[in-house]
């Protein structure tokens, strides 16, 4: 059993709702000088401080992330041996283990939606009987 009821607080004296925290008060107060800050940062960064021009580079720009070229998968209508083409492709380096987790995922999603209708059709078939 819960020990408080729902809708009742354990700490009724707590934070009040909309009561700032420290890191939105930290934003309010300097909200004001961000410009003059930035600017600083990139004069900094533009003198030759790498770590600042680091910083700023992180905070603008987001990282590169790798990306596989497409290949082409001979998966065709059967799950199984769309399994299969997949292991062999990335057995012998056709795609990379990113790739082939993705298409593990899709022919999982696929797998659960023949299921479903399967399923569907079964109990409609079921249901006709019954009547």
């Amino acid at each position: 059993m819960a020990r408080f009821q729902p809708g009742q607080s354990g700490n009724p004296a707590g934070m009040k709702p909309g009561t700032p925290n420290r890191a939105a008060k930290l934003r309010d107060a300097i909200a004001k000088d961000l410009p003059e800050i930035v600017a600083a940062l990139v004069e900094q960064a533009k003198a030759g401080d790498v770590q600042v021009a680091r910083l700023l580079m992180d905070r603008a720009l987001p990282a590169l992330r790798p990306v596989a070229a497409p290949v082409a998968v001979p998966l065709g209508n059967d799950l199984t041996q769309a399994s299969g083409a997949v292991l062999a492709a990335l057995s012998t380096g056709e795609i990379a283990t990113d790739q082939a987790s993705d298409l593990a995922a899709v022919l999982s999603a696929l797998a659960r939606v023949r299921e479903i209708t399967e399923l569907e059709s079964r109990v409609a078939a079921l249901e006709a009987r019954e009547k």
